[in-house]
């Protein structure tokens, strides 16, 4: 009979990716697994796979059984549980596995299988990614990625085996001890696997990571892409802030359409290249990368497909690693795991977090990770400290992070760091704990003294704010299965492109009003006009203008590629859902506040009732800008897919104004009818009531801007302190009006909404508009919840719930 130890003797210590696949996690762990599946059964979608070899559970346990490792690792854990400190028994145990040579049949079963890569690579000592795979990592239920270590640009067959044994001590650092036992996992039942993989150099170009979903909101359509110059490690570890690449995935699908929805460049100011003498170095990225693109459309495009193919495959989003080599220009996948973080979280339950007071200026500001708000005395930090020495609830401020905090960031009620984007570790493991972050703000550690009170304010977009002081906010819960279904469709503003994603599990009917003023004003920041006719900017103006713009030569096509991609944000996290873009309705003082705006902008005594809205769009002063407004819209719709975008036309006071501006659209390509082009109408001006029938044969919808409406009928000034008692949207004028345009319109065959702040302030008026027949109701999404229910208790107490008009 075959004893225990032949058993041992037989089992392979080491087995090649190409002999692996996902079902031997227990085999090699989850990291060694998954290059093993995607190198046997992914090949046919395009992906590359660097090879590579893993050593085997078996080949652990072996090392553990040598050098009486095993009983001398036990003795270290029964200390820990007897009050050792942490820090003092994690140290001992990786001594104990550093001071022992690997068994020698170990040994020369790695080098062999590198040997045999080096001849399938064509060259001596091939440079190799080392990198460490638990056999409980990326599991559903537990992540263990990133607790232990990775070397990288390791050569030669001394280098390799120092690396292994480096990668075995590393099951036991801190934070990995620190994870098992707070998860219940047995130290001696989590192996370790080493996996080797010829290196791909990126040092020569680029690395970055691939979600499958948006990392911050578990938006799932869309596919976020980080890059930055050199190896994917200043991406993962935070210390950069990469570009950012946002792929909407239906359109993906058709390769006439140009899926990158959004690009963001990123400063990418370092970057980690070879070392001389092996192993990695951090240098400072030169200028001219700074603000060039790591990846273009096409690249971008590929690794998106990549990923989406890894996610049918494997049946859950996923968290993906890539690399491009700088001599030949592939694209390579070097990691996939499942995404453990957004995947997890209840789809029927939103929780929101609001601050209940105006906060004043931020101290800082950086990206925000989390959709809640943290506050307490700040804690400044340049290293992990004994746990003992950090207070629970403190905000923890520092450079950067990585897995060595995780025990300080647990105790954190929020987490500042200088630098890192959304991919970072500091932004991964915040998600993963709940704690709301702040990264990339640059100078957190410099403004933000030791033991100042603040508040951290990740419920504002993707913008996160450190406030001073401890402000007071409110949470809220909804329980998004209990919403009451209603006839009248509840829809919703939203201005704010980088905060789109948040709302996409709210079960609205659309977006009623998507206001592009505020899209020009927070990504553009620069007047169309100036930047078609930059001569007539004084020289300040000019320099900011060029500094802004990136240099660009093509300015039209700045303000072009801005405007798209905060379109198409908003239009992508609600499809196929009508999305309804108002274009720019700024009036001249406003406009006049925007970069280089002064010398296009008249000087006008009532600007509410001025040069605003469709006067502006067929005018000599305005119409090469609203050209650009058009061929936005245009590359959203026509190039992008996004063809649920509806185009709103505002402050349209004639009919022949309504003629004069279609016939521009036309001229930019926007035909209405043409792939689908429904345009509407804003009904705010008396003559859009009284003409309703008219308009409604040039437009395919209405929808009521109820302050304008109210101001223009009653003659109030809607800002006038001293008139705030008369400005009433529940007048009798008012609701006429509205009762009259509703009407007309659905005569015409044409729907009918309203967008604005009264329905979710006065349940009275929003059981107006109910029995008026409106076909939809627009609101903030905060107030979604409670018109939802308004909307359903009016409809309930109506005798004729109103029939749904098509939009």
């Amino acid at each position: 009979m075959e004893t225990s130890r032949e058993t041992k003797e037989r089992a392979p210590r080491v087995l090649p990716f190409t002999e692996l696949g996902r079902d031997d996690v227990s085999r090699v762990g989850g990291k060694n697994a998954s290059l093993g599946e995607m190198t046997n059964r992914l090949g046919a979608a395009g992906i590359r796979v660097p090879p590579g070899f893993a050593t085997t559970a078996d080949a652990y346990g072996e090392l553990l059984d040598s050098h009486d490792l095993r009983r001398r690792v036990a003795a270290q854990i029964d200390r820990l549980h007897a009050g050792a400190r942490l820090d003092e028994v994690g140290a001992a145990m990786r001594s104990l596995f550093l001071a022992e040579p690997l068994p020698a049949a170990l040994q020369d079963a790695v080098l062999t299988a590198y040997r045999q890569l080096a001849r399938e690579a064509g060259r001596e000592d091939p440079e190799v990614a080392v990198r460490s795979s638990a056999t409980a990592e990326d599991l559903p239920e537990a992540s263990f990625a990133g607790q232990q270590e990775t070397y990288l640009n390791v050569r030669g067959a001394d280098a390799l085996l120092d690396a292994c044994t480096r990668c075995y001590a590393s099951l036991f650092t801190d934070r990995a001890i620190d994870y098992r036992e707070r998860t219940g996992y047995d130290h001696l039942a989590v192996a370790l696997s080493v996996g080797v993989q010829l290196m791909v150099r990126s040092d020569l170009a680029g690395a970055g990571v691939a979600f499958t979903l948006d990392p911050e909101s578990g938006f799932p359509d869309v596919v976020v892409v980080s890059a930055a110059w050199g190896l994917g490690e200043t991406v993962v570890s935070g210390r950069v802030d990469p570009d950012e690449y946002t792929v909407f995935k239906p359109s993906a699908k058709d390769p006439r359409l140009d899926p990158v929805i959004d690009v963001r460049i990123g400063s990418k100011r370092l970057k980690t290249v070879y070392a001389d003498t092996g192993s990695t170095r951090t240098v400072d990225t030169p200028a001219e990368e700074r603000n060039q693109r790591v990846l273009d459309d096409a690249e971008v495009r590929a690794l998106a497909g990549w990923a989406v193919a890894l996610e049918e495959h494997y049946g859950c989003p996923m968290d993906v690693e890539w690399a491009k080599d700088g001599r030949t220009g592939e694209l390579w996948i070097v990691q996939a795991r499942p995404e453990t973080v957004q995947s997890r979280r209840r789809g029927a339950t939103l929780t929101r977090c609001r601050l209940t007071t105006a906060p004043g200026e931020p101290l800082v500001e950086g990206i925000a990770v989390g959709e809640a708000i943290g506050q307490g005395p700040v804690v400044a930090l340049d290293a992990p400290v004994d746990l003992d020495r950090f207070p629970p609830g403190g905000v923890l401020v520092t450079s950067v992070t990585d897995p060595d905090w995780e025990p300080v960031m647990k105790r954190a009620a929020a987490i500042v760091t200088d630098h890192g984007g959304r991919t970072s570790h500091a932004a991964i493991v915040s998600r993963e704990l709940g704690v709301p972050a702040v990264v990339g703000t640059g100078d957190g550690t410099r403004i933000l003294r030791a033991g100042r009170e603040v508040t951290v304010s990740c419920a504002e977009g993707d913008s996160g704010r450190v406030y001073d002081g401890l402000l007071p906010y409110e949470e809220t819960l909804t329980d998004l299965a209990e919403l009451p279904a209603t006839r009248t469709r509840v829809m919703l503003n939203l201005a704010d492109p980088s905060a789109a994603f948040r709302w996409w599990r709210l079960p609205a009917d659309g977006v009623g009003l998507a206001r592009l003023e505020f899209v020009v004003a927070h990504q553009v920041k620069v007047h169309p006009m100036a930047l078609l006719h930059p001569e007539r900017l004084d020289a300040q103006d000019r320099k900011l203008v060029e500094r802004i713009t990136e240099g660009r030569r093509d300015r039209g096509q700045y303000f072009v590629d801005r405007l798209a991609h905060g379109i198409a944000r908003i239009a992508a996290s609600r499809w196929p859902a009508p999305v309804v873009v108002r274009t720019s309705d700024f009036k001249t003082n406003e406009y006049a506040k925007l970069l280089g705006g002064r010398p296009f902008e008249p000087d006008e005594a009532n600007p509410m009732i001025g040069w605003r809205g469709a006067s502006r769009y067929y005018s000599d002063g305005y119409r090469e800008g609203f050209a650009l407004e058009c061929r936005a819209l245009r590359r959203v719709r026509d190039g992008m897919g996004l063809t649920n975008v509806i185009v709103m036309i505002p402050f349209c006071r004639t009919l022949d104004e309504a003629d004069r501006v279609l016939a521009v659209m036309a001229g930019e390509g926007l035909v209405r009818g043409e792939n689908g082009l429904r345009v509407y109408v804003m009904a705010e001006i008396p003559s859009n009531v009284v003409l309703a029938r008219e308009f409604a044969e040039r437009f395919d919808g209405f929808s009521i801007g109820s302050n304008d409406l109210t101001q223009l009928t009653l003659g109030v000034d809607r800002d006038s302190e001293a008139l705030a008692h008369v400005f009433d949207e529940r007048d009798p004028a008012v609701v006429r009006s509205i009762r009259t345009l509703v009407a007309r319109a659905h005569e015409a065959g044409r729907p009918v909404g309203l967008c604005g702040q009264r329905p979710s302030d006065d349940p009275a008026f929003t059981a107006i508009l109910v029995d008026a027949g409106l076909d939809s109701i627009s609101v903030a999404p905060d107030s979604f919840a409670a018109v939802k229910g308004h909307v359903a208790r009016a409809e309930s107490t109506r005798g004729n719930a109103p029939v749904r008009k098509e939009e």
